[in-house]
């Protein structure tokens, strides 16, 4: 696919949507997909604690009958090829990679072989596939080492990401603005 809406107004393509934190990029992206009727949303998140917990349970709650949810913190491309697989199959949202990547790596898993994973599947899906991603690296250099392994896994996902994406739109303070 090579753009992120058609003529006719649906979605199609890879679209990386970036942001800080409460930028707004989630919002954007699931405005997209109610504009396009609903969709699936895969999110990536985990409940580690109570206040994790109750989020998770607002963004289900605001998201209405419009929307499929599937959680998966961890095997991203299984639940986008069983998102694509379906009889009229409907965009999918995946929220977000940075929590994935978290999880990736309190598993240990290699993240490396997981972003090939990742990248190898995308451009193979038939529907369109919207991506939310806290962009991290504006901020200081993190006084820890793990900090410093996932702002830089973050980066070096996104890039590649965004090398695929047919649209990259970073969010900030509520307004989109067009990277790609």
């Amino acid at each position: 696919m090579t753009q992120n809406t058609a003529q006719n107004g649906q979605l199609t393509g890879i679209h990386l949507i970036l942001g800080g934190a409460r930028s707004g990029k989630s919002r954007f992206a699931e405005d997209r997909i109610n504009h396009a009727g609903g969709g699936t949303y895969i999110a990536t998140g985990r409940a580690w604690d109570t206040e994790m917990a109750n989020r998770i349970e607002l963004h289900k709650s605001t998201r209405g009958k419009i929307w499929q949810t599937i959680e998966e913190p961890l095997d991203l491309c299984a639940a986008l090829s069983a998102c694509n697989n379906r009889d009229g199959a409907k965009p999918i949202m995946v929220d977000c990679l940075t929590l994935w990547l978290t999880n990736l790596m309190l598993e240990d898993r290699d993240i490396d072989a997981e972003f090939g994973r990742l990248c190898d599947f995308l451009p193979a899906l038939d529907v369109p596939v919207l991506l939310v991603s806290n962009e991290v690296g504006f901020g200081i250099v993190p006084e820890n080492a793990m900090a410093r392994t996932f702002r830089d896994h973050a980066g070096r996902l996104h890039q590649r990401i965004a090398a695929l994406a047919d649209q990259v739109t970073l969010v900030v303070a509520g307004i989109p603005m067009s990277v790609k």
